[in-house]
């Protein structure tokens, strides 16, 4: 069960993701998560996040994001961005993930997902059939659901950090 909930890669933040190397796997398309995965929760995005997609779209991906949030909280951090996204997703459903596949024009098999929450975003996008990076959060969290969540989430990725260390072991 634990490995339902497993990225298939992890980084220490959104911002060290060598999408260089994605692109040159034949990935074309990425579905970010906004808060705090991109900018701290409720923020605009900052000049870091702008200079992050603007790059990734020099690259040659295309980019969307998909948020549980209203369309105003979505639509105000987009405002400078520019780019695709999709509001009230409902994730870990697959309905916005496979909506923001749809809208970028990509495949499953060459667009990658990533987010800062095992338990919404990277299952989420393992039962859409997205590659998925989890990345460790920006800022803190206040809210005492996500502290419950990230607590339990330090569970499951020690277990997914041992199974990696083994594999890794074994080559």
């Amino acid at each position: 069960m634990l490995p339902n909930f497993y990225p298939d890669e992890s980084a220490d933040s959104a911002y060290k993701v060598d999408y260089k190397a994605l692109y040159n796997r034949g990935y074309r398309g990425i579905l970010f998560d906004i808060d705090n995965t991109l900018v701290e929760h409720g923020k605009d995005a900052d000049e870091r996040a702008k200079k992050l997609i603007r790059n990734l779209n020099e690259l040659g991906f295309k980019v969307c994001f998909i948020s549980n949030n209203s369309e105003e909280r979505v639509k105000r951090f987009n405002k400078d961005l520019h780019q695709n996204y999709v509001y009230k997703a409902g994730k870990p459903s697959r309905t916005g993930y496979l909506k923001g596949v749809m809208i970028l024009e990509t495949t499953l098999s060459n667009t990658v997902f990533i987010g800062d929450q095992l338990f919404t975003d990277i299952y989420g996008a393992r039962r859409a059939g997205l590659k998925s990076i989890f990345v460790n959060p920006i800022g803190k969290d206040t809210e005492i659901q996500i502290i419950i969540k990230r607590y339990l989430e330090k569970i499951v990725l020690y277990f997914y950090r041992h199974s990696n260390t083994k594999r890794k072991s074994r080559k």
